[in-house]
């Protein structure tokens, strides 16, 4: 095992859009919880650059408000919330090198996949997550404390144990891919939240129907409801203090708390109103809009930012009942049979890593639309999609949009791109029935002005993902180590720390064809994508497959660096 030293090159962001390389930053000495692990490779992400443009306005970066106490979390130095210069950096492989005396779940010489959402610390907008308000793997050295890398429901280290055979790039390459397995992982709730809290509301002239059938099926806890007609009122007490619901009367929706209810049955067609309740949706809220036969008349400026990263959901219908909403909602958000799949935004890393996932998903008669703007991009992404597809009989094509528009309707459609007209046009491209998945990294409060009456008549329903779970990251890992899954695949560029910054100009600039994988340990190497290296370093390009990173090609470059490798 290498000697640890005293000191260490890191890239920190110390302000917004403000990296600073630093050779020089202290390696911590672990506290008694606490671990103290090297980085092997980390790749870079896209959200990497929201945190860099962000910085302390990131959801988040804030400061953790559960579990543990700010007394407990000040005993942490890599904890760098607000303003607090933090390290990027969160798609990692890392070796544990020293432990605190305390430490009961990990030993020197373990070799993980860094599992980064810390779901059980929440701040004011978000949870806390390794590479944000915990200093990430754009580092040489990372410390974390066992206090906050075990899940304390199932006991599960966020340090997943990975043998020795993949390469560091493919295993750090396994958050992304655990990420775009998140979105297809999901297990969607088709009923009231039991034992939540349900807010009813319903404009002048609407008829009250499908409640009751609700509340039977699942109940919640609390019922809100905001009803201008007494008679209504007395109905739908009835009808809920039956099932034992707690009912409360609000006179109007002002005063009611924004992210407080887990399910809103709205009965009305006033597109103002729909942009009020939907404040009101909470982390992972149903959103039920019964139109009545009315229609909306103008598109609806959905916040596509809080699909994304509060998994809030958008069912309903253009009748009258509001159990037909939750009746079309999938049991999860898996590809089904024959699946038209049209991924906007393709050609970038992680629509790459979309195409990829539904051609090899071993699920029959689907199809892939892959949609950018990239010519050059598109073509490498055909190059390795187009094969796959023809191995599996299979239907895949890539279109330019700038050239050629994608054409019929899906049954799926992702959006990969934070842009929102592109947004606006999934409703167009989606047929009946179909998942709608705003994959797109929107800020909180970005809206996009959606067609949501043409999205009720249709039945789509509109989804989000942000980040992966344990589960996802064992899934991908599985693969990977099974050899179904090369994670590899997807690599596009390789770096030392000399080049962060233009790994994340590039990430950033949406200039790179695939993923950047970067090695700290390798201290002066800058970026050489994959199709440089034959002229820039010959010895590791004779290890590449056919173009591709390999092992080999990771043992290679670290030779010729003639730098130490990773331990």
């Amino acid at each position: 095992m290498t000697e640890i030293p005293t000191t260490e090159y890191a890239a920190q962001l110390v302000a917004a859009d403000t990296i600073r390389l630093t050779a020089d930053k202290p390696v911590p000495e672990p506290g008694p919880t606490q671990v103290l692990c090297r980085i092997e490779a980390t790749g870079i992400c896209f959200s990497d650059t929201k945190l860099m443009h962000a910085f302390a306005s990131h959801p988040r970066k804030g400061e953790v408000r559960t579990f543990l106490s700010p007394e407990e979390l000040a005993e942490i130095p890599s904890y760098v919330p607000g303003e607090a210069p933090t390290v990027p950096g969160h798609e990692a492989c890392a070796r544990v090198v020293a432990v605190g005396s305390a430490v009961k779940h990990h030993k020197v010489g373990d070799r993980a996949l860094v599992q980064t959402d810390y779901r059980h610390m929440l701040t004011a907008g978000s949870n806390a997550s390794f590479g944000y308000n915990f200093e990430g793997a754009l580092q040489q050295y990372v410390l974390m404390d066992e206090r906050v890398i075990i899940d304390p429901e199932s006991g599960e280290r966020f340090l997943i144990p990975v043998s020795e055979e993949p390469s560091a790039s493919a295993v750090g390459l396994l958050e992304p891919w655990a990420c775009v397995e998140r979105a297809y992982a999901t297990e969607e709730r088709q009923t009231l939240k039991a034992g939540g809290r349900t807010l009813v509301v319903v404009d002048p002239g609407q008829t009250i129907d499908g409640v009751d059938a609700l509340i039977s099926e699942s109940a919640p806890a609390q019922l809100v409801t905001v009803i201008g007609e007494p008679a209504d009122q007395v109905v739908l007490a009835t009808l809920a203090g039956a099932s034992g619901v707690a009912v409360e009367h609000a006179d109007s929706i002002d005063g009611l708390e924004h992210g407080s209810f887990d399910d809103v049955i709205y009965f009305g067609a006033d597109p103002d109103r729909i942009e009020q309740l939907q404040t009101l949706v909470g982390l992972k809220g149903v959103f039920d809009i019964v139109l009545g036969g009315e229609a909306l008349g103008r598109p609806v400026q959905v916040d596509v930012g809080r699909v994304h990263y509060d998994l809030t959901r958008w069912v309903g219908t253009t009748g009258t009942s509001a159990a037909e909403g939750y009746d079309w909602i999938p049991a999860s958000g898996e590809l089904r049979e024959d699946e038209r799949v049209c991924i906007i935004g393709a050609a970038g890393p992680m629509g790459f890593m979309h195409v990829v996932r539904a051609l090899t998903a071993g699920i029959a008669g689907v199809s892939v639309t892959a949609v950018d703007v990239d010519a050059a991009r598109l073509a490498h992404l055909a190059s390795v999609a187009a094969p796959l597809a023809e191995a599996r009989g299979l239907a895949f094509e890539a279109l330019d949009s700038r050239q050629q528009q994608p054409q019929g309707e899906f049954t799926r459609v992702a959006c990969l791109v934070p842009v929102p007209a592109l947004a606006a046009e999934t409703v167009g491209l989606a047929g009946e029935g179909a998942i709608i998945d705003f994959f797109a990294g929107f800020a909180v409060g970005v809206t996009a002005p959606l067609d949501l009456h043409e999205m009720l008549r249709k039945h789509v329903y509109i989804i989000g993902t942000s980040g992966s779970m344990i589960s996802d990251m064992k899934a991908v890992l599985g693969r990977l180590e099974a050899g179904t899954l090369d994670t590899n695949i997807s690599v596009y560029a390789i770096s030392g720390m000399q080049g962060v910054s233009d790994a994340l100009e590039a990430v950033s600039a949406r200039t790179s064809g695939g993923k950047i994988v970067i090695y700290p340990q390798l201290t002066q190497l800058g970026l050489i994508t994959l199709a440089e290296l034959p002229a820039r370093m010959p010895e590791v390009a004779a290890a590449l497959d056919d173009g591709r990173w390999t092992k080999a090609a990771e043992m290679a470059l670290i030779e010729a660096a003639g730098e130490s490798t990773p331990a």
